[in-house]
């Protein structure tokens, strides 16, 4: 099958996103791979991002409006089922708050192809700071029980232009054979967002699943845009997601030292080396809160990694 013939199934979560969708649809839009079905699942936005969005008269465009903020990871859920449905040959999971070239859909979707891989990804450079690396491939990283980036905060010389095989990445930009969902299921909703895409890779590398870096495929991140950076709310979940994840898929005795190194970390980092005593007491209740979420969702989250049927 010719490239030319392979409908995309770009799904991208919005929340907020009014002062960043702009940026980015006029990327999407300009892509020379023009097959692409662009799918908008809104979380409940209180701004203008669906009015800004309705400007846009083009018929590949699919606006779904939750009522809730039902979260980055059941977002993607409800874009990558609808694109399922539809017969995409396969799935961009991709952030609103990127701004990318017109060749970056082509080259991945050549990519996998040319890579014969199952998942590609790009380097994404920081957008204030282009020249600086945000992601130059990625892998799990043992001492910290999580995903961690090659070249974060690097200056970009071409240190990590060589493409080849990795094993973790963000869905900041990752474009995903259908298939995938059929062999290890979708997101996690449970993490909301937050580690699910950690956890994605996770079950993707042990199903030896071929997750491919192409650095010749380069876009923009408008890093912490839309979260805030560090505020209480990310840190509650990304405290409580990386301890729901460390239950979810380690054996136990690899749990008990990583959240006894984890609990220690907290007091450690947020009393006596920044002084943040605020942070603290958010911290340590959600540590305590990623156990209850693991328990209380036990079977729930054995069929987020069930696979997912793809006609």
């Amino acid at each position: 099958m010719d490239s030319s013939d392979k409908v995309v199934g770009i799904v991208t979560v919005t929340y907020n996103s009014g002062r960043v969708i702009d940026d980015f649809m006029n990327s999407i839009l300009k892509q020379t791979h023009a097959d692409l079905i662009l799918y908008v699942v809104d979380n409940a936005s209180s701004d203008d991002t669906l009015l800004r969005l309705a400007k846009y008269r083009d018929n590949r465009i699919v606006a779904i409006p939750n009522e809730i903020n039902a979260g980055v990871a059941e977002g993607n859920n409800i874009g990558i089922r609808a694109a399922v449905k539809d017969g995409c040959y396969s799935v961009l999971l991709i952030n609103n708050d990127t701004v990318f070239d017109s060749d970056l859909l082509s080259k991945l979707v050549r990519g996998l192809d040319e890579h014969e891989c199952d998942m590609i990804v790009p380097k994404i450079l920081f957008f204030d700071k282009p020249d600086t690396i945000w992601y130059a491939g990625g892998y799990f990283n043992g001492l910290r029980g999580s995903g961690s980036h090659y070249g974060l905060g690097e200056r970009d010389h071409g240190q990590f232009d060589l493409a080849h095989i990795v094993s973790y990445s963000p869905t900041c930009c990752m474009l995903i054979r259908r298939g995938v969902f059929s062999q290890i299921g979708l997101m996690d909703s449970n993490y909301f967002l937050y580690f699910d895409d950690t956890d994605f890779c996770l079950r993707a590398h042990r199903a030896a699943i071929k997750l491919f870096y192409l650095p010749s495929a380069q876009l923009l991140h408008k890093e912490s845009s839309l979260t805030g950076g560090m505020s209480n709310f990310t840190l509650r979940y990304i405290t409580r997601n990386h301890v729901y994840y460390l239950l979810k898929h380690y054996a136990w005795w690899q749990v008990l030292l990583y959240c006894l190194a984890f609990y220690a970390y907290l007091p450690a980092k947020y009393l006596f080396l920044l002084r943040r005593p605020g942070s603290f007491w958010v911290a340590q209740k959600a540590f305590w809160e990623g156990f209850s979420l693991f328990f209380s969702n036990w079977d729930q989250a054995k069929r987020a990694a069930e696979p997912t049927r793809v006609p």
